[in-house]
């Protein structure tokens, strides 16, 4: 079972670097090839979740570039794998984004493969060399309608933003190893000699926040809208922005061991689940409400982070992949349809797409937060870990997230008085908007 974590990574990422040159020729069996990969990466996912493999490769003197699927990884593997698959099915069915299937479809795999080795990685090169294909892939995604001026400009400006985030870890790496943090093993990295901990973890804060559009790097995730559907689905759910969640998960013992990197961390979480949930509720565009409301539900994972709160953290995760997958697609499909994403002009869009509208509708009610839906346990754990410091501070961050789950029913209600059927008075301005939009 060696090369359980090689096979893994290997499919997406070989079968994607095959497809997305492949051309015109290539674009008619794109979505096949596509769909036939993503499957056997869930099935190998799913192997994977049950064996626990772990292998490594020596790369140079005392540097070993390993892989390893463990309790905190192995989630993570099956959600990205299954959230891929769906979303790959999804643009299938809508042949999106039409005759560059290759290229797109090949991308999107390139896209989950980098961030499968990110989940698994257990030493410092494979992530970082998972981390640049991931940041390369959302940019050549997100502007894939290349020829559409302000489609670039927002790809440029996402990759720019989280490129000089990035950075951060390329320091977080050179601390390790002046440090004397062994082999780089992620695992390791919590015992480098100070005062090269604290440049370390200042990085790795650094580089998981710009990643994951936490304040201050909030921005650049509403610009990353302008990608297809398919992309913003993956993007927000299981692969990028959850990578900086991630990395704050899985390096919990880091942020510990220097006894500031903690609450920096939680309070930059629970602030941008609050102002980010406030800015959600303003919007009146569907896509750009969905933004921000991840960058909202990405901070709880990041409070989580920064209070110990690992397991509620990643059970966040997983749940709000699933979630804003099932967001994103019923989106895309009422922009196929009807041509809109605003608000105003989807009121009532369920009534016609009563299958959509119902996705859409418990996808919502679970991201309000609403019992016994899976987004209210999971905040439940988060801040009942917040409130577990039994300190003022926890207290503090304790009554700012619980105020931001509150905001969060409040965006998600507001979504769904939308796109529910309207009263019976309001059926010929219904009729009239989506004949505008």
């Amino acid at each position: 079972m060696s090369a359980l974590p090689w096979l893994l990574v290997a499919v997406p990422l070989g079968g994607g670097a095959l497809l997305a040159p492949g051309g015109r020729r290539a674009d008619r069996y794109a979505p096949a090839v596509g769909l036939a990969l993503a499957t056997a990466t869930l099935g190998l996912a799913a192997a994977a979740a049950v064996v626990r493999p772990e292998v490594g490769v020596p790369l140079f003197a005392d540097v070993d570039a390993g892989l390893r699927v463990d309790g905190l990884s192995a989630v993570l593997v099956v959600t990205v794998a299954a959230v891929t698959l769906a979303v790959l099915g999804y643009a299938a069915g809508q042949r999106d984004p039409g005759r560059d299937g290759a290229r797109f479809h090949g991308l999107m795999l390139l896209f989950a493969g980098s961030m499968l080795v990110t989940v698994t990685a257990t030493t410092l090169p494979p992530l970082l060399m998972a981390w640049e294909v991931m940041g390369a892939a959302s940019w050549a995604l997100i502007g894939f309608r290349r020829h559409e001026p302000h489609r670039v400009r927002a790809a440029d400006t996402a990759f720019l933003t989280t490129r000089a985030a990035d950075l951060g870890l390329y320091v977080a790496a050179g601390a390790a190893v002046a440090g004397g943090a062994g082999s780089l093993r992620l695992d390791a990295l919590a015992t480098a000699g100070t005062p090269w901990l604290h440049v370390l973890t200042a990085g790795v804060v650094v580089s998981a926040l710009g990643k994951s559009a936490q304040l201050p790097f909030s921005f650049w995730l509403s610009r990353a809208m302008q990608g297809p559907s398919p992309v913003s689905a993956l993007l927000h759910s299981a692969t990028m922005v959850a990578a900086g969640a991630y990395l704050l998960l899985r390096l919990h013992p880091v942020l510990a061991a220097t006894g500031w990197a903690e609450p920096l961390v939680a309070w930059a979480g629970a602030a941008t689940a609050l102002v980010l949930g406030v800015v959600a509720a303003a919007q009146s565009d569907l896509k750009q409400l969905l933004a921000a409301s991840t960058c909202a539900q990405v901070g709880f994972m990041v409070l989580a982070a920064g209070t110990a709160g690992v397991a509620g953290g990643t059970a966040h995760l997983v749940a709000h992949a699933a979630v804003k997958a099932g967001l994103f697609l019923a989106a895309g499909a009422w922009l196929t349809a009807l041509g809109t994403q605003q608000l105003t002009a989807l009121r009532g869009a369920a009534r016609s797409y009563p299958l959509v509208g119902a996705a859409f509708t418990a996808s919502a009610l679970a991201l309000a937060g609403l019992a016994p839906l899976s987004l209210w346990a999971t905040k439940d754990e988060i801040l009942a870990a917040a409130r577990a410091t039994g300190t003022a501070h926890g207290t503090a961050l304790y009554a700012v997230g619980l105020t931001a789950a509150a905001v969060s029913a409040v965006y998600s209600v507001r979504a769904l008085r939308y796109v529910l059927p309207p009263p019976a008075d309001d059926a010929t301005r219904y009729d009239t908007e989506r004949r505008r939009g």
